[in-house]
């Protein structure tokens, strides 16, 4: 497991392009037969993936959780954005399709991930924060998120937000996971842009087309920076720092966000005129 610590507000001033990217971006978490993890200081978040393909992934703490096993004090949120594939929580197995979310709650001892067929491997993708209360585990469909619409093709930004982990959805402790989707023709997310005080976002981009790419915009609003970021590529975006991007062509993401409020309208708006 790579730990990952991140530069605070004033020391991302003087950060190049390189060095930007070796702090936010994770570039190389999806390999195939593969668990890979990354814990960053962002609100004691793990963000990773698992691959599998002959044989089961079986999650394990490591000694940098300093723990028995993975979820004795986590939740873990997972979706499947590869073929179909299964989960085994302690002795339920859970089939994820593409898009299918799964939440695994704390105290959850055995987490193992596996494929349906080896030669199109399922790809999960999890984010995992800390807890202080148990839930159950719960899969969720990707036809059962509550969606949203936001933005018009006038503006360039339509787009269908699928909230799936959320107060109103799937319960859980700190964790608020969900897929934006945009439409054709339609390259810009979440612009205008906000932060969030009390809590980290992480974004995964996908089913991005081998040479499409998103600048992906963050920084404090008089400090914007851009990274470029290509499929199955990963920004951690902290508490003081916009989160927007910007495609080659239309894209999704995957959103999940940890802290002190787990209401998806708990953001800090930034007015256009207001960036820099």
């Amino acid at each position: 497991m790579e730990i990952r610590y991140l530069s605070d507000p004033e020391r991302y001033k003087t950060l190049g392009t390189w060095e930007l990217r070796k702090n936010y971006l994770l570039d190389n978490l999806f390999a195939p037969g593969e668990i890979r993890m990354v814990y960053t200081d962002l609100d004691r978040a793990i963000v990773g993936s698992a691959v599998p393909r002959d044989l089961p992934l079986a999650l394990h703490a490591g000694e940098e959780l300093a723990s028995q096993y993975f979820a004795e004090r986590r939740e873990i949120g997972v979706v499947n954005i590869g073929e179909k594939g299964m989960i085994k929580v302690d002795e339920t197995v859970y089939t994820l399709q593409n898009s299918d979310f799964l939440y695994i709650g704390r105290g959850s001892k055995e987490v193992e991930f596996a494929s349906d067929a080896s030669n199109n491997p399922a790809q999960f993708y999890f984010v995992s924060y800390p807890a202080h209360a148990q839930y159950p585990v719960i899969h969720a469909p990707f036809s059962q998120g509550e969606t949203i619409s936001l933005g018009s093709v006038a503006e360039s930004n339509r787009r269908t937000i699928y909230k799936m982990i959320h107060p109103n959805g799937i319960k859980s402790c700190q964790l608020v996971m969900g897929l934006t989707v945009l439409e054709m023709g339609c390259v810009w997310n979440t612009m205008s842009p906000h932060t969030h005080e009390r809590r980290t976002e992480v974004y995964l981009y996908f089913d991005l087309p081998e040479k499409s790419l998103v600048f992906h915009f963050m920084g404090t609003p008089q400090e914007t920076r851009n990274i470029v970021v290509r499929d199955r590529q990963v920004v951690l975006s902290p508490s003081w720092s916009i989160h927007a991007g910007a495609g080659t062509k239309n894209y999704k993401f995957i959103w999940a966000m940890g802290g002190e409020n787990q209401e998806f309208s708990d953001m800090d708006a930034v007015k256009m005129d207001g960036i820099f």
